[in-house]
This record gives C-alpha cells, sequence and structure tokens, in this order.
C-alpha cells in the first residue's frame, strides 16, 4: 500500500513537472514570438535567425552535456540530417516573416495547423494508415485556414502565404525528424539543425547584409536566441515527464497568448470570422491528437499481452 502511494506520488510529481515545463514553453514561444514581430521593422528577418540559432546554443550545450558529449553526435543518416535543415530552416524563415507582418493571433492560428499537415505528411513519408476520422480532422482544420486567409482578411498577403509556407514544411519536418529518431538522439538532430541555420544566417548576412542594432534591440536579438532554445529546453523537458497526449495540446494556447500580446501591445483585434477560423483550427487539432493518443494507447494495450491478439479493432483501420 505504501509502495503503491510513492509510486502514485511519483507519477503525480512527474506530471506536474511536466505540464509546467510545456506551459513555460509556450510562453517563452509566445514571448519570442512577439519580439521577432517587434524587431521585424527594423531588421532583416535573415539577421533575427541568426540570433536565433547562435544564442540557441547555450541550452544545446548543456543538453549535450547531459546527453553524454560529443558522443551524442553520431549519425547514421546525414543526408536526411541536411533535409531536415533545409525544411527547418524554410519553416524558421516564412514564420519570422510571417509574425513580422500578421497579427499575431492570425499567424499563431496558420502556423499551428503544422500538427494537422503532419498527419497528412505521414502516409507518403512514413507509410502510415491515416483514417477517415482524421483525415476529416485535417480537411476541416485547412477549411478553418482557408477562413483565416480570405480575401479581405487580414492575413490575405504575403505573410499569409509565408506562414503557410512554414506550417508545410513544419508539417513534413516532422516526419522527418520521427524517421531520424529511429537512429540518432533528440541532441543530436536538434544540434545540427542548430549548427546550419548559425552558418547559414551568418552567410546570409555578409551578403545581404547587417544592420547594427542599438543597445536595446541588441538586447532583444540575443533574447529571441535565449528563449528560442529555452523554450525548446523545456518543452523538450515536458515530453520527458508528461504523455505526448497531455502535453501536446498545450500549444494551442500559444495562439491564445499570442492574441493577447497582440491586442496590448499593437492593438490588434481579429474579426469574429477570423475568430471562427481560429477556432475550427484548434479543435480540429485538438480531435487529432486526442484520436492518435487512443489509438496509441489502444496498440500499448495489445502489445502487452492483456488483449488476445488473434482479435484485431477491423474499424480502427479504416476510421481512426
Amino acid at each position: 500500500m505504501l509502495k503503491d502511494k510513492t509510486i502514485r506520488g511519483a507519477n503525480s510529481a512527474n506530471l506536474a513537472l511536466g505540464v509546467s515545463s510545456a506551459l513555460v514553453s509556450m510562453l517563452l514561444f509566445s514571448t519570442m514570438d512577439a519580439t521577432i514581430k517587434w524587431l521585424g521593422g527594423d531588421y532583416p528577418v535573415h539577421q533575427i535567425m541568426f540570433f536565433r540559432c547562435s544564442l540557441a546554443f547555450v541550452p544545446i550545450f548543456i543538453l549535450l552535456y547531459r546527453a553524454g558529449g560529443i558522443a551524442a553526435l553520431g549519425t547514421r543518416q546525414p543526408l536526411l540530417h541536411g533535409v531536415r535543415s533545409l525544411l527547418g530552416l524554410v519553416a524558421m524563415g516564412c514564420a519570422f516573416y510571417g509574425f513580422t507582418t500578421l497579427p499575431l493571433a492570425d499567424a499563431s492560428s496558420v502556423f499551428y495547423t503544422a500538427p494537422l499537415l503532419a498527419v497528412a505528411f505521414s502516409v507518403p513519408i512514413l507509410g502510415e494508415k491515416v483514417g477517415v476520422r482524421r483525415w476529416v480532422a485535417v480537411t476541416i482544420g485547412l477549411m478553418g485556414v482557408m477562413i483565416i486567409v480570405r480575401p479581405g482578411g487580414n492575413v490575405f498577403n504575403l505573410g499569409g502565404v509565408a506562414m503557410l509556407v512554414a506550417a508545410v514544411a513544419v508539417g513534413v519536418t516532422s516526419n522527418v525528424i520521427r524517421k531520424l529518431n529511429q537512429t540518432d538522439q533528440a541532441i543530436c538532430i536538434t544540434f545540427y539543425f542548430t549548427l546550419s541555420g548559425a552558418i547559414v544566417t551568418s552567410v546570409a548576412c555578409l551578403w545581404l547584409g547587417w544592420n547594427t542594432p542599438s543597445g536595446y534591440d541588441f538586447f532583444l536579438l540575443v533574447c529571441v536566441g535565449l528563449l528560442g532554445g529555452s523554450a525548446q529546453y523545456t518543452l523538450t523537458l515536458s515530453f520527458r515527464y508528461a504523455q505526448v497526449g497531455i502535453i501536446a495540446p498545450l500549444k494551442y494556447l500559444s495562439i491564445v497568448v499570442g492574441g493577447l500580446l497582440g491586442f496590448i501591445i499593437w492593438d490588434e483585434t481579429p474579426d469574429g470570422l477570423t475568430v471562427f477560423g481560429i477556432m475550427i483550427i484548434i479543435a480540429s487539432g485538438l480531435y487529432s491528437m486526442h484520436r492518435e493518443t487512443q489509438l496509441a494507447r489502444d496498440r500499448d494495450y495489445m502489445d502487452s499481452g492483456a488483449f488476445p491478439r488473434t482479435i484485431e479493432y477491423k474499424n480502427t483501420n479504416n476510421y481512426d
């Protein structure tokens, strides 16, 4: 009895740590997005990306040390790391541009269609089976995007297109990372992407130009890197202590926080149709995550031997 209480107490503590880490990560990412928007009018995207990648090495080196040092950087798939880095840089560049040109709530909502797109891209990239229910969720979520980026809306511009490209790139990247996770450690994947980003953006700053920041702006640019790296670290920590099904839905709070920051700082107020589109995207994303978590739980139950393998969930394969 005492042992069971001890285990339950430890699980509760881990869950609390996981959820609190996820909330901190969400706040850090939202603050970073707002900082990027603030700086976007005075500094080119490639320069902001340079600070984001370079300063992110601070938390990354901490993670690398805890993962065993240089030995953790061994990889069997260097070409796939190149693909992941390219897609990641496209996503980062387009997202940063989108954040500088769009209302924060609108930009965040379009960007967070990436999990839905990841479901769609898992079919050609990973060969996974996606049933009718999740395809419906993906389709409805994309309808929400079309409502937000409709002609005459705040997002019907180049920034909206850039954010859509970023969401697609993240959707593909998510599946590429899953393939890399089969052979490489998470810190290895993060390190090579950040290294590639630092190199590419350094060249871009030399080639496309550099706008020397003032003291306060330099501080904000440094914050972009530290916020991004710290947010990634706390997000990684959250997945260590809590299930994906619990953590993943919390990311949609970023849309709410982004909307609040946009209203407080820039007096941004989304119209009724935009709010409706945002609600559709959030609902579709949450349902897709719920369904994926439910299916993973069913597979674990069958793998445990508690459910006879001779019995199949025939409808699950068609309607998941």
